[in-house]
């Protein structure tokens, strides 16, 4: 009788595109398909986290009640912290919804990808308490404040490893399905589409004495947090590519949002459904790798 295979989760980048990972895990359950090893790299930890803790279904209609409004209140800006935002509200956030604890007490194995600050170097986060290791995975340089962890500063894990299908195959997974929710299956060249609308939202709540100048019929010229964004969108998906050349997933699950905003975070129903669809056009594939097919 063949062995079991273990099949482990990587879950990639992408901020509120994010959500697209809770339609996917609940999909590929419905297909039947039981994950045992879950990895993260920013919103892909804190979505794995809510699943290894068995409280994804929380984590969901927390999402989607959460409006503009909502999102506004738990930015918490803090100049002076090492970035924009502090950052406070994601452990708020996984507490709310009942993820606390230790990482290795997990009922689902899952590690968390951070990248020291310091060194350079990616960092796996398996075992010691989830919030803040959650909240180093999730630290977008120059945004969200660094996370201090073991005596090192961590920052964002997709700096390293954005979509960590090579945690997923080292920590014990015989089969890997990787999910990126930044996929730009249409295009060919790269366009900082989401420049504008992420500058507009994050302004919003700013005084006005400290917003951007625009006349009549003009744009505002992308700044701070808007290029930023650009900038790291670009450069993690030049390094995923690379990683993925050298070692890919059994199946890589390409979530198609790249005109959704990383900080539109109350459009969880859209990311979600996005989510869903990828696994259903995938689904005959899926069943066959993971051996349910009936064969």
């Amino acid at each position: 009788m063949q062995a079991k295979r273990k099949v482990g989760l990587a879950l990639g980048y992408g901020g509120a595109r994010g959500w697209a990972h809770i339609g996917v895990i609940e999909a590929l359950s419905e297909l039947g398909v039981e994950v045992e090893i879950v990895t993260g790299s920013s919103v892909g930890a804190i979505v794995g986290a809510a699943h290894a803790a068995g409280r994804l279904a929380e984590l969901r209609d927390w999402a989607l009640s959460l409006t503009q409004a909502g999102f506004l209140q738990l930015v918490d800006i803090r100049p002076f912290s090492g970035g924009f935002v502090r950052g406070a509200g994601i452990e708020q956030v996984m507490t709310q919804i009942g993820v606390e604890g230790l990482i290795e007490d997990l009922p689902i194995p899952f590690t968390a990808v951070a990248t020291d600050l310091e060194t350079g170097r990616e960092v796996w986060l398996r075992d010691g308490p989830i919030l803040p290791a959650v909240r180093a995975s999730s630290a977008i340089p120059g945004l969200l404040a660094p996370q201090q962890l073991g005596g090192r500063w961590l920052v964002d894990g997709a700096v390293t490893n954005p979509v960590p299908v090579t945690v997923a195959r080292a920590t014990g997974a015989d089969i890997v399905i990787s999910v990126n929710p930044n996929a730009r299956r249409r295009a060919v060249h790269w366009e900082p589409v989401e420049t504008v609308s992420v500058w507009q939202q994050v302004t919003a709540f700013l005084p006005e004495s400290v917003r951007p100048e625009t006349g009549e019929g003009q744009v505002a010229t992308p700044q701070g947090v808007a290029v930023a964004s650009a900038a790291i969108d670009i450069m993690t998906e030049y390094l995923r590519r690379t990683r993925m050349a050298a070692d890919p997933a059994d199946l890589e699950l390409e979530v198609e949002l790249f005109d959704m905003s990383f900080v539109e975070f109350h459009g969880a129903k859209r990311a979600i459904e996005a989510g869903r669809d990828i696994v259903a056009e995938n689904a005959g594939r899926i069943r066959e790798m993971c051996g349910l097919d009936g064969s």
